[in-house]
């Protein structure tokens, strides 16, 4: 009987320990990002993109969005800002750039600033009816910007009131 008691306490004592959040299950652990791949030198690519998209040198955040997205296609943040580098360089570019605002949001559907920005595309191609729906998407996501483009809207005058804001503004980090 007595055994039979040790048994159940060894047992019970085991099953406590594997279960303790002290001894975490090898599965659940975070890998490190690896060094030295595609996706974080895209990242490192993209950060240095926001930075000059930030000083207002288009040309050359154009480039590095497009070496971003070369090396990783997946970045909804580089396509967004790649599309807001385009357009601020003229009608020229609105047709890539819209390409690139409808990438990001087929990447990333709840990216607020691509509905910011593609609105006020849609506003400079005189298509005011896709920038009502992308404010309808805004008001869900993202009320702040949201508001910015109703103010946009009501101007109706084609002019980027917003040009100085950086698309995703935020880095992205490896």
């Amino acid at each position: 009987m007595q055994r039979k008691q040790l048994w159940i306490g060894v047992l019970l004592v085991a099953t406590v320990l594997l279960r303790s959040p002290a001894v975490p299950a090898v599965e659940s652990d975070p890998l490190p990002a690896p060094r030295g791949t595609p996706h974080e030198q895209a990242i490192r690519l993209y950060n240095e993109g926001v930075a000059l998209m930030r000083e207002k040198h288009y040309a050359a955040a154009q480039e590095k969005f497009e070496q971003a997205l070369g090396l990783d296609e997946t970045l909804a943040e580089a396509h967004n800002n790649l599309a807001f580098s385009l357009r601020q360089q003229g009608t020229s570019n609105f047709a890539r750039s819209l390409q690139h605002y409808n990438r990001a949001l087929e990447l990333k559907p709840d990216l607020a600033r691509a509905y910011m920005y593609r609105g006020v595309l849609f506003i400079q191609m005189g298509d005011m009816t896709r920038a009502r729906t992308d404010h309808a998407q805004l008001l869900r996501l993202d009320p702040e910007l949201a508001a910015r483009l109703e103010q946009i809207i009501a101007g109706a005058d084609g002019r980027d009131a917003y040009g100085d804001l950086a698309g995703a503004s935020e880095g992205v980090e490896p």
